[in-house]
């Protein structure tokens, strides 16, 4: 096989309950509870609903030992009605709750963020080795009883790194970086290689989509060089919802999906946790298909890093390639285009490109004008690969035309071209391969196509046109409504650009994701909310009822300084 065909990673399997995770068993499909864990009725039936959905797992939130002991409920509830899928508590800053979880559940989440550091103070701390060793073995005596209770219930665990709730001691060490999540994980993975617990998989997340897919290879590229072959859980944090939520998610894991990595995914929706299902079955199936598909031949061009891709150096035609910001193209000029979302070109008035197979021959590529934009489509099954081998054989030609990358869909349902486009151009656009995008669809408009195509580069972060929302999907910890509160914040801040405005339910990953936003809405207790600029808390524990306009009025009086 080619460096473009689609071939799964190798690795171990793990038993979950009555399913296994990684080896030869398909790409397992995940949600989570946002019921009170210790509202036994109300988290039964959505787990049903969820498993009804197609879920292969389910993750309930276990803030402390009670909760932990209610899931044990809520899984005999469940067990009792016939339903048989596994169940996950998911623990921070509370050992004692993993403990007790061990014993109920088939599979507990930790967070090496909290586990055993102190939650993050956004402290800058300075250690000698030594004390680093010192807190190195820290690590060790905590984790290992864990391992051993594990290990005698017959109970696995996932390593779960978070962007947002990495510790003081990891940022002062290796700072807010896909080195420091890497290591994070590392360093609780080489116990469990010392102490050969090997039931466990790993999770490694970011809102930030560049920094998942980045720190996710990463720690792929760590795992071999230790000889370490553990299953992958994939996922974009607090993606948010709607398409916006669907297109960020698509891009994000099956950017990684069609390299081969990842063994079991969830799509994080602000919506209830049954939506994310069947979206995440199409991205599993949609990628597997690849596997029968006819071989592409060819190689990644000299001075190509799969690890940390850059964008291809093309000469400009107009502002096409070049330094410009890729340009979408539009079928119809007659339609109405929302601000934002009006293609920077439009098909049947644009005359300076070539249009071309993904197979072209090598001499006609060659006969290409310098001065025109090559548009690369193909039929292929594994359509992103295809154009991926057209344009690497572009750089190794030393052909420097801009490429606008477009995809043809007929008859295919309106909500599965987003996915598909997502991922068809997402990828090779994430790998630096595209200055343009175009989607061809006989079943949306002009204007869905055009804004389907911002979305996506807005979720590459490669153009931004719009305000951007990242928002947890909600669990047991959120502390107020969050699908009301989110769809109020986007109604109310439709107009704005260019903006990130972080929705959390809680504080596990609050404050760390808000380094990453402009703007936060936090929630700090039961009613309460606290609101943040960049990292910055600037209100505390406001009333819910009153934090949504507080927020929308700090936004503009910040806006006018």
């Amino acid at each position: 096989m080619g460096v473009f065909d689609y071939r799964r990673r190798k690795s171990g399997a793990v038993r979950v309950g009555s399913t296994a995770i990684g080896g030869d068993n398909p790409v397992r499909l995940q949600s989570m509870t946002n019921t009170s864990t210790m509202d036994t009725p109300a988290s039964v039936a959505q787990c049903e609903r969820i498993a009804a959905a197609g879920a292969d797992i389910v993750r309930l939130t276990a803030q402390g030992v009670r909760e932990a002991e209610n899931i044990g409920r809520i899984r005999t509830e469940l067990r009792s009605r016939g339903v048989d899928v596994p169940l996950v508590a998911d623990i921070h800053f509370n050992p004692k709750a993993a403990f007790e979880a061990a014993r109920q559940v088939e599979k507990v989440r930790i967070n090496p963020g909290n586990f055993v550091d102190p939650g993050r103070t956004f402290r800058k701390i300075s250690y000698t080795d030594e004390e680093y060793a010192a807190e190195l073995q820290r690590i060790d005596d905590a984790l290992t009883p864990f391992l051993e209770l594990c290990r005698e219930n017959g109970t696995a665990i996932r390593i779960g790194v978070n962007h947002g709730s990495l510790s003081d001691r990891i940022m002062s060490r290796f700072g807010d970086t896909p080195a420091g999540m890497v290591e994070s994980a590392m360093e609780f993975l080489r116990v469990c290689r010392k102490r050969d617990f090997n039931e466990v998989v790993i999770s490694i997340k970011a809102s930030n989509v560049r920094v998942m897919v980045e720190t996710v290879r990463r720690l792929v590229a760590a795992m071999d060089a230790e000889d370490m072959h553990y299953p992958l859980h994939l996922g974009v944090t607090e993606a948010g919802d709607g398409e916006d939520g669907r297109v960020k998610s698509a891009v994000g894991i099956c950017t990684l999906l069609a390299e081969g990595i990842g063994d079991t995914i969830r799509v994080s929706l602000s919506e209830d946790p049954e939506h994310e299902v069947p979206v995440a079955k199409f991205l599993a199936d949609y990628v597997g298909s690849w596997s029968g598909a006819p071989e592409i031949k060819g190689e990644f061009a000299e001075g190509y890093n799969p690890l940390d891709p850059q964008r291809r150096q093309s000469a400009a035609v107009g502002i096409v390639g070049g330094d410009n910001q890729p340009v979408v193209v539009g079928m119809d000029s007659s339609e109405h285009y929302d601000s934002g979302s009006k293609p920077d070109f439009f098909a049947d008035s644009w005359f300076d490109f070539v249009e071309i197979d993904a197979q072209f021959s090598d001499e006609q590529l060659k006969n290409i004008p310098a001065d025109k934009v090559v548009v690369i489509k193909s039929s292929h099954p594994n359509y992103q690969a295809a154009v991926s081998a057209a344009v690497h054989r572009m750089i190794t030609l030393g052909i420097k035309n801009p490429v606008v990358l477009k995809v043809e869909y007929c008859a295919i349902a309106p909500d599965e071209v987003a996915l598909r486009a997502a991922v068809d151009l997402g990828v090779p656009l994430m790998n630096g391969l595209a200055d343009g995008l175009w989607i061809d669809a006989d079943t949306v408009g002009a204007a869905d196509a055009s804004r389907i195509a911002f979305g996506i580069l807005q979720s590459a972060r490669m153009r931004i046109t719009r305000t951007e929302y990242i928002a947890c999907p909600g669990c047991g910890r959120t502390l107020f409504d969050l699908q009301t509160t989110l769809r109020r914040i986007k109604e109310a801040t439709a107009g704005l650009r260019g903006l990130k405005i972080g929705v959390m339910g809680c504080i596990v990953n609050g404050p760390g994701e808000m380094a990453d936003a402009d703007y936060g809405y936090v929630g700090a207790g039961v009613g309460k909310v606290s609101l943040y600029k960049g990292r910055e808390c600037v209100e505390k524990n406001i009333p819910a009822e009153e934090a949504v306009e507080r927020l929308l009025d700090f936004i503009e009086r910040d806006s006018r300084q």
